[in-house]
């Protein structure tokens, strides 16, 4: 294992672990998977059994963030309401044994899509499907009765929008490096021109390419959707608003939250495409969605300035996010474009 690995998953510990629960037997290998800036996931190999952990960064840890047995829960939910999630196979709420509450899930075969696709779906057409699995995966999952599934405390059915203004706002004056104005202003727009929502959903609350999995071969298809850290019962609108508002196509005005430049290549739907097809799977009325657009672009600019913040402190050397000094401006001017 890696340094990083043996520091972080203690090998005794997690080996007994392993062992109780029935997960291979012998020595382990931890392989970092992904680039992800915030909980830690790592494929788990010994004799019998390849599975993968998930942990959260290491302390100290904000009250209520990175809280990996909620997260466990909402899958073994969701995979109970059909949602395509990995399956479960341990959760450890004990810190004593590596220092952090931690689960392991089987090992999804597949890919996550960012600046190409797998590939056997390198074409026109299974682009243009997997742009479609993408949303009705989202489309499925607003679907699911949570009350039946067993979420119905994983949050408050009304009054979503008015929480996630009042939180934001607050998080801006937390996460601020600079005096910005148009944050407030921006803010102050959504909140004199918030719609009303549609009943309410599970809401993954980061619904994007980067947070699924996809086969590796045609027909295109979702294998899992993945991260819930961020989930919560809302308005399943603003998942829309956020996956239109960070997906490339030809034209857009560009900023920092189009991560998956691919989606920019022929084959694949454009945004107005991907509306109407959540708007024919669901029956919502989306006529309203360019605010959820600008809700998600104003909430990508406050959690950007915070990652901006880490920079500037030398937690952080990319150049993704050194280029948020100006990223975070701009987030808030094409947010302006929607309002």
């Amino acid at each position: 294992m890696t340094l990083e690995a043996t520091e972080l998953l203690p090998t005794a510990e997690l080996e007994a672990f392993l062992d109780e629960k029935g997960l291979g037997s012998g020595p382990m290998r931890a392989t970092r998977i992904g680039d992800g800036a915030s909980n830690l996931t790592y494929l788990i190999e010994r004799e019998g059994a390849r599975v993968v952990l998930r942990r959260p960064p290491p302390p100290p840890l904000p009250p209520s963030a990175h809280d990996m047995v909620r997260e466990a829960r909402i899958q073994v939910c969701l995979k109970r309401g059909g949602v395509r999630v990995p399956e479960i196979l341990a959760v450890c709420e004990d810190e004593s044994l590596i220092g952090v509450p931690f689960y392991v899930m089987e090992e999804i075969v597949g890919a996550v899509v960012c600046d190409s696709v797998p590939g056997a779906l390198d074409t026109p057409e299974e682009r243009h499907r997997l742009g479609f699995e993408l949303v009705d995966g989202l489309a499925a999952l607003h679907a699911v009765d949570y009350k039946s599934c067993g979420l119905e405390k994983l949050g408050k059915p009304t009054g979503y929008l008015e929480r996630q203004l009042r939180r934001w706002s607050g998080l801006w004056e937390v996460n601020a490096t600079r005096e910005l104005a148009a944050c407030l202003e921006v803010g102050e727009q959504l909140k004199a021109t918030m719609p009303e929502s549609p009943p309410s959903t599970v809401v993954h609350g980061d619904y994007r390419f980067g947070n699924v999995m996809v086969g590796l071969e045609p027909p295109a298809r979702l294998e899992a959707i993945l991260d819930w850290e961020m989930a919560t019962i809302g308005d399943p609108l603003a998942d829309l608003g956020y996956l239109v508002a960070s997906w490339s196509e030809p034209g857009a005005p560009d900023h920092p939250l189009l991560l998956t430049p691919v989606t920019a290549e022929p084959g694949f739907p454009t945004r107005a495409e991907l509306v109407e097809r959540y708007a024919e799977r669901t029956g919502h009325d989306v006529s309203r969605l360019p605010w959820y657009e600008a809700f998600a672009l104003w909430k990508a600019s406050v959690f950007c300035e915070a990652i901006y913040g880490r920079f500037l402190r030398g937690e952080r050397d990319d150049p993704w996010a050194g280029g948020l000094c100006a990223g975070v401006p701009r987030l808030l001017e094409v947010a302006r474009t929607y309002l």
